[in-house]
């Protein structure tokens, strides 16, 4: 399967959308649960991958002791400059980083946690070789990735609904990436692959996706995430319409006015 480079660009007016109508669409409830997760754990120095524009590192920094350093990476660093203009509750360091050569010493870290990231991963178990590299003996590795795509209502409603608007070629950046990266067993090979030995314990979380009007997850799928590359390289002049009928295939399958879609994850803790 075909994978372009646009599939990881999260630049211009994409980070704030990205921010402000996808963070709260999909990925609280997430960010909540992984952090959760990992402050039943006995931890010092954390590390998260592809942190995006902060909505984990935030959680993160609220639930996690003071006296637990976090450091908070991401590829794109318009991502981290608007994780870093919301900032957090407490300290913490922010830092342009690529997953597939962290900058940083063997063992360095007690965890490292990753949402909703590793699914943009080139090469997997290089990224996961990285992850088991930085943590010390048994430390733990926690993310999380979007269960297929007819699981995730929203999204799967919007990619439909564009086909029309562009038959010989349908933008399928959701199905393809963020919610391309499902199975089990191919996540338990990668893991492998990248050198850990222990199986991974994988949990399935189903939640709820609200918003006040179908508009808003046409706008964050359509103009926040690499979905609008991909409808630009093929007619920049119908961004806008596309996000109309995105907006409108919305309505149709969930109401005219607040909208509630389900949306579905798994997440993956490994220790070494």
């Amino acid at each position: 399967m075909s994978r372009p480079n646009t599939d990881k660009v999260f630049t211009g007016s994409i980070s704030r959308l990205y921010e402000t109508h996808l963070v709260p669409l999909i990925f609280e409830p997430y960010a909540a649960d992984l952090a959760n997760r990992l402050a039943l754990r006995s931890v010092a120095r954390v590390l998260e991958i592809a942190a995006g524009t902060g909505v984990a590192t935030r959680s993160l920094a609220s639930v996690l002791p003071e006296y637990v350093s976090i450091v908070a990476t991401d590829l794109n660093q318009p991502m981290l400059d608007q994780a870093a203009a919301i900032g957090t509750k407490r300290p913490v360091e922010w830092r342009q980083a690529d997953a597939m050569q962290l900058p940083f010493r063997d063992g360095m870290f007690d965890a490292v946690v990753c949402q909703f990231g590793v699914m943009f991963f080139p090469d997997k178990p290089k990224a996961f070789s990285e992850a088991r590299r930085v943590l010390r003996s048994g430390g733990v590795f926690i993310f999380n990735v979007w269960d297929r795509i007819e699981e995730n209502e929203f999204a799967d409603t919007v990619t439909t609904a564009l086909v029309p608007l562009f038959p010989r070629d349908p933008p399928r950046f959701m199905a393809r990436t963020p919610h391309g990266y499902y199975d089990p067993r191919t996540i338990e090979r990668d893991l492998a692959n990248g050198g850990f030995t222990a199986l991974p314990q994988t949990s399935t979380v189903a939640a709820r996706s609200r918003a006040t009007s179908s508009r808003v997850p046409a706008v964050a799928y359509c103009q926040g995430t690499p979905l609008r590359n991909e409808i630009e390289a093929r007619d920049a002049s119908r961004l806008g319409e596309a996000t109309d009928m995105a907006a409108e295939a919305i309505a149709q399958r969930f109401g005219r006015g607040a909208v509630d879609g389900k949306i579905q994850a798994h997440i993956v803790t490994i220790e070494i």
